[in-house]
């Protein structure tokens, strides 16, 4: 049984390699081997600068959407409603938020212009 499948997926392999070497197409023209995008060189080279600003905004958007996204279990579950623990972890998670705002508020991050 074993030299039956290997034996089979030998055949199958070697008739997909075939397929592929008589069935490649191949263009030398590179407009016609390369994507449409109007007015976009795909070949150009991929280090363009950007603004600095841009990414620290990503950043900064990205860490306070997880930390958003880590509140939820806290109001989706109701067996831990009014209690003071609820309430302590609530207000902790809140303040270091508020906290790391304040603090890329202070280092200038928010300021779009300079």
């Amino acid at each position: 049984m074993l030299i039956l499948g290997t034996t089979f997926f030998l055949i199958v392999n070697i008739m997909m390699t075939a397929a592929n070497i008589l069935s490649k197409k191949t263009f030398s023209d590179r407009e016609k081997s390369s994507p449409f995008e109007c007015g976009f060189d795909p070949v150009a080279n991929a280090r363009v600068p950007f603004s600095l600003r841009f990414f620290l905004i990503a950043m900064i958007f990205l860490i306070f959407d997880v930390e958003i996204a880590l509140l939820f279990p806290y109001m989706f579950n109701p067996s831990s409603y009014m209690t003071s623990l609820w309430y302590a972890n609530i207000s902790f998670f809140l303040l270091i938020l508020l906290l790391g705002l304040y603090h890329e508020w202070n280092e200038g991050a928010l300021e779009w212009s300079e």
